[in-house]
């Protein structure tokens, strides 16, 4: 199937003027960026994924206070965890040594620090009752009784596919758009099965495959950090551009220092997958973390996000020391791009580069 629909039907949908959406982030993104980015004329992102219901509540109402115009809310939407006690604790007897370093000690035991949204029905209430305009899936969906229910509130759907095969599931389910997700990405691979073959597309191809082969409109994510980058997926068929490292410098996220310094120093120029932090895999900059997980004595990872306890244990212990080389500094492959500015300040320089990027390739077209 090819598809040829109107390249902004999508926006029309969302209500928004530009093909720009600041990705979900969770951990990263507050309120304030959420709302710059949707008061400048995109569809700004909150990730909750990591939060309890009543503190999804709390940061929708907080975005509703700075904007009026539509953003998204995005959940995790992973099986949830089986637990292995003897792969924890191995783990945990493994990582002892690291948080000896810092004069602290690691958790006797691990814990499913946050329930995903398959398994979530008081969080799924929270969305019936505040209504966000736009509801995205990552690492999977969720039930079709919770998509229809979340249709029915008139809550428009994004589905996160890593390949043509998750992408086939995601059109199916009724969502409003698909967004593929390339290598390039920072954060966590949204793939379904992490256990299962993963292709590893890159950004370009997964989206010229997705454009090609569904009637649904595609919105392309992974290591676009510039309006270049924007105008290269929209030539492609997409029909906005999904930015998250790009905006991870701006002053509105909630990162800390050393995570800031990395991204505008060096360390950008290096990114490497690793489940050592969450129990999943993750691009992130190269660190202390991603090195110790590196290691030819690291011991199997327990599950996600099981494997975070400990994860967020040893940063917060070696972050006290002055040490921020645990953190999970997620950043994309392109993550020396990265600019430090107010994000409606980026959004403006962004759309200045996308419409001169279409003016250079209008002239190649002459």
């Amino acid at each position: 199937m090819t598809h040829q629909t109107d390249s902004r039907a999508l926006l029309r949908v969302l209500g928004i003027d530009k093909p720009i959406i600041q990705a979900p982030m969770a951990g990263v993104t507050t309120p304030a960026l959420a709302a710059a980015v949707s008061n400048a004329g995109g569809l700004g992102s909150l990730g909750v994924g990591a939060m309890k219901p009543e503190g999804a509540r709390k940061v929708i109402r907080e975005t509703r206070e700075l904007t009026a115009k539509p953003f998204n809310i995005n959940v995790f939407c992973h099986q949830p965890v089986t637990q292995d006690v003897a792969v924890e604790q191995q783990w945990l007897s493994w990582l002892t040594p690291q948080f000896e370093l810092y004069g602290a000690t690691p958790p006797t035991a691990l814990s499913e620090i946050y329930t995903s949204f398959v398994a979530d029905a008081a969080m799924l209430q929270v969305f019936l009752e505040e209504k966000p305009a736009v509801v995205s899936f990552h690492f999977g969906l969720p039930s079709a009784e919770v998509i229809a229910a979340l249709k029915n509130a008139g809550i428009k759907l994004f589905g996160a596919a890593t390949n043509v095969q998750e992408a086939e599931q995601v059109a199916k389910a009724g969502v409003d758009a698909i967004v593929a997700q390339g290598i390039e990405a920072g954060g966590h691979r949204g793939v379904f099965d992490p256990a299962g073959p993963d292709p590893r597309l890159g950004t370009f191809a997964l989206t010229r495959l997705l454009v090609k082969e569904f009637d649904l409109p595609v919105i392309a994510s992974g290591g676009i950090m510039d309006g270049a980058g924007i105008a290269a997926v929209l030539a492609l068929g997409a029909q906005a551009a999904q930015l998250g490292t790009a905006f991870v410098a701006c002053p509105e996220t909630s990162i800390d220092e050393g995570y800031r310094r990395a991204i505008l120093g060096d360390a950008a120029r290096h990114t490497t997958f690793t489940s050592a932090i969450s129990g999943r895999l993750a691009r992130s900059m190269v660190n202390r973390f991603t090195e110790l997980g590196d290691g030819a004595d690291a011991p199997r990872t327990p599950a996600y996000p099981n494997a975070y306890d400990a994860g967020k244990a040893l940063h917060a212990a070696a972050k006290a020391k002055g040490e921020f080389g645990y953190g999970a500094q997620w950043a994309g492959q392109a993550a020396a791009l990265a600019r430090s500015m107010p994000a409606a300040e980026l959004f403006a320089q962004l759309e200045r580069e996308l419409q001169e990027s279409v003016r250079q390739l209008s002239q190649w077209a002459e």
